[in-house]
């Protein structure tokens, strides 16, 4: 059975920083990701690693935000700088199987970004 495990969100001023952490357990990933979704907003993709280390960011993240992955701990991290108010969301971290290439969400963990 397929767990993610989110945690590191909170409140932070502009300008700041956060680290988000997913832990996976259950099975063999090979693609992970982290998306968000703001207030009255589509849940949209914030950045993804494949197992092999390609990063694929967001226009709005660039340059500010770092995936990574640690694949002997099936763990995804996120770490976020020069965050903005415009980055207030509910984060979720999203995984795909390698062999029975299924997807799976995490419960979300809120990040509020205050001007």
């Amino acid at each position: 059975q397929v767990q993610l495990v989110e945690s590191g969100g909170g409140l932070v001023q502009a300008g700041g920083s956060l680290r988000l952490s997913c832990a996976a357990s259950g099975s063999i990933f090979s693609f992970m990701a982290w998306h968000r979704q703001a207030p009255g907003k589509q849940r949209e993709l914030v950045a993804s690693v494949t197992t092999g280390g390609t990063t694929n960011y967001a226009d709005s993240v660039k340059g500010r935000f770092t995936i990574s992955r640690d694949n002997a701990k099936n763990t995804v991290y996120l770490q976020m700088n020069s965050l903005k108010p415009e980055d207030t969301a509910v984060y979720y971290c999203f995984v795909t199987t390698r062999i029975t290439i299924r997807n799976y969400w995490g419960q979300g963990t809120q990040v509020t970004v205050s001007s």
